[in-house]
């Protein structure tokens, strides 16, 4: 079983510091073995905030928030609560504004939030700086990473350049993670099924095939997914 990823960003001794080249490329390594070692898309995005803050130039927290046209925006990694507050939306249900430049562009940087339209609640938390990345685009939803610092200017075309790098990576390990969770599921709802057929199978005195139909129609005549009728079942059974 691959280990969680719950330290903190300070303990990722192993990420050379760097300014270029073959260091950039040894980062890059250990980031995503750190990324790739995670087992949930959920954990994955949590080291994937905790590794921006160490390996983006100029970065002092980072966050990923998911982006939907008709819903307010969900921050759903965060490395400090200063992220939460920043990634909130306002009175309206509107999201930060300088997220909207990524349904056309894979990059998005705020210079200064003390000077630039729209950037309000990023200057009262404190934060100057931000460099919004892309991670997941779909037609209605945006995944993205975004940096963040106190300082103004602070993310230059260096931390872009490494910024882009580092979200592909991250991105590729989402999607893997996100098929191993989708397997492991399968099976242990192949599994279920299994369990809530042999049930019926006993109950009513009827062969397997008469016990998988009758379990999709219960499902489909009380709307409920097989898998969670097949649950129900186990749990009466295993209740009794």
């Amino acid at each position: 079983m691959p280990k969680r990823f719950v330290v903190p960003a300070s303990d990722f001794s192993e990420l050379p510091r760097f300014s270029g080249g073959i260091e950039l490329s040894e980062a890059l390594t250990v980031a995503a073995q750190q990324l790739h070692d995670t087992d949930s898309p959920h954990n994955t995005m949590r080291a994937a905030v905790r590794l921006a803050v160490h390996l983006l130039p100029g970065a002092e927290y980072a966050g990923i928030a998911v982006l939907d046209r008709a819903a307010p925006p969900r921050t759903v990694a965060w490395s400090d609560d200063v992220v939460r507050a920043a990634g909130a939306p306002d009175g309206d249900g509107r999201r930060p504004p300088y997220w909207d430049g990524l349904w056309q562009a894979p990059v998005v940087r705020v210079t200064d939030s003390e000077t630039e339209d729209g950037c309000a609640a990023l200057a009262a938390a404190g934060l100057r700086s931000a460099l919004a990345l892309r991670l997941r685009a779909e037609k209605r939803r945006l995944t993205v990473l975004t940096a963040y610092s106190g300082k103004p200017r602070a993310f230059d075309a260096t931390a872009v350049r490494v910024g882009r790098l580092f979200t592909a990576h991250v991105s590729l390990a989402l999607d893997s993670a996100t098929v191993r969770e989708q397997l492991t599921e399968a099976m242990r709802t192949r599994d279920l099924i299994g369990q809530a057929t042999g049930i019926l199978m006993e109950r009513l005195d009827i062969d397997a095939a008469e016990a998988f139909d009758s379990l999709v129609r219960a499902s489909q005549r009380e709307n409920v997914k097989l898998r969670d009728l097949a649950r129900r079942l186990v749990d009466t059974k295993n209740a009794t």
